[in-house]
């Protein structure tokens, strides 16, 4: 759905316990690898599996595919028709299906209409699209206020909207999550679908931010 518009004691033990986290390294990419071989050497995890797992969060899924479906939506107008009706179809067909992606709906930018995303009851949010959600968008300020005053949240942004657009706020949910189609920058003719996906943004398609401005 949318809306528009002091005490702290010093204790210690008498004596020693043994905890398993006190082994681990501080650094958390260290602490994360540890953890890993320790669930390898018990027979818990599958090290296919885990390897199977980063290969996709690295290389598979995020904002470059949202970004080559918004370059080929301003590319091909049928293509373009059709996502805004139905998108699941040619995700499908695309690949860009899956977990937290099952269920997405396009909303387009015109000069008189600005989209964004939140999600105002957890972070729902289309990763085979767009990736793992950013920490500002599960936060609490931005799931409340963005409803509330969308055009001064999407000022700390940095997006300074004229004040005759109006505003869509659009609240994604876990039977459907939205994806902001933003306009196509003026100055891009003849260019090809990589060239206009090179522009744009994670959060131009939330919403929050818009793509990136050609350059001669």
């Amino acid at each position: 759905m949318h809306a528009d518009g002091d005490g702290i004691s010093d204790m210690t033990d008498s004596h020693t316990h043994s905890h398993p986290h006190s082994h681990l390294p501080d650094d958390p990419v260290l602490r994360v690898k540890a953890l890993e071989t320790l669930l390898v050497q018990k027979g818990l995890v599958d090290p296919t599996a885990v390897q199977a797992i980063i290969d996709t969060y690295e290389n598979k899924v995020g904002p470059q595919n949202g970004a080559r479906v918004v370059a080929k939506m301003w590319l091909d107008e049928g293509f373009q028709a059709a996502m805004l009706d139905d998108p699941m179809p040619k995700l499908q067909e695309l690949g860009y299906y899956g977990r937290q992606g099952e269920h997405m709906v396009f909303v387009e930018n015109t000069p008189e209409f600005h989209n964004v995303v939140v999600c105002t009851l957890c972070s729902c949010y289309p990763w085979p699209l767009l990736g793992i959600p950013p920490g500002w968008y599960k936060s609490d300020a931005y799931r409340a206020r963005v409803v509330r005053e969308p055009r001064k949240v999407l000022s700390e942004f940095g997006l300074m909207l004229p004040e005759d657009t109006k505003i869509r706020v659009w609240d994604s949910t876990a039977e459907i999550r939205y994806l902001v189609v933003p306009e196509r920058p003026a100055g891009t003719d003849g260019w090809d679908e990589d060239a206009l996906a090179g522009l744009v943004t994670r959060d131009a398609m939330i919403g929050t931010g818009l793509v990136q401005r050609p350059t001669t």
